[in-house]
């Protein structure tokens, strides 16, 4: 929601598995709690651990223009994925939006601890891999 736990670490890790030359990843949140901030530091710590450098990304609210710009917009959970559907009415813009896990929701570990933030990396790791491999046979 505020762009500062799971949607940091699915770019990050989704970047890691995707070429770069060929996609562009981004994250953005539905609400306005955290824009401009940077990742929870426990979302980077437990990147980090994982190679995956979240560091230096910034918070920033979900745009009509990313029905636009991306093709695919995923969500964590069915909260977000109502948020995300209700800014367009657009049958196009709709298709694109989907929870990241079909069928399952990413916790948010926002009131955990690192053991949390360890088990949201591991979710959204298994997911993206999957992501990509999609993406990529379809390129």
């Amino acid at each position: 929601m505020g762009n500062i736990c799971r949607s940091p670490l699915a770019e990050g890790i989704l970047r890691k598995y995707l070429p770069k030359n060929k996609f562009i990843v981004d994250s953005a949140s539905t609400s306005s709690y955290h824009i401009g901030d940077p990742s929870d530091i426990r979302s980077i710590e437990i990147a980090y651990k994982n190679g995956v450098n979240i560091k230096s990304l910034i918070s920033r609210q979900f745009a009509l223009d990313d029905f636009k710009a991306f093709d695919h917009i995923f969500v964590m959970d069915k909260k977000n994925l109502r948020d995300i559907l209700s800014l367009s009415n657009n049958k196009k813009n709709l298709m694109k939006v989907k929870l990241l896990i079909d069928n399952k929701e990413v916790p948010d570990p926002y009131y955990g601890g690192l053991e949390e933030f360890a088990d949201c990396y591991k979710l959204i790791d298994i997911a993206c891999k999957k992501i990509a491999n999609d993406l990529v046979e379809n390129k």
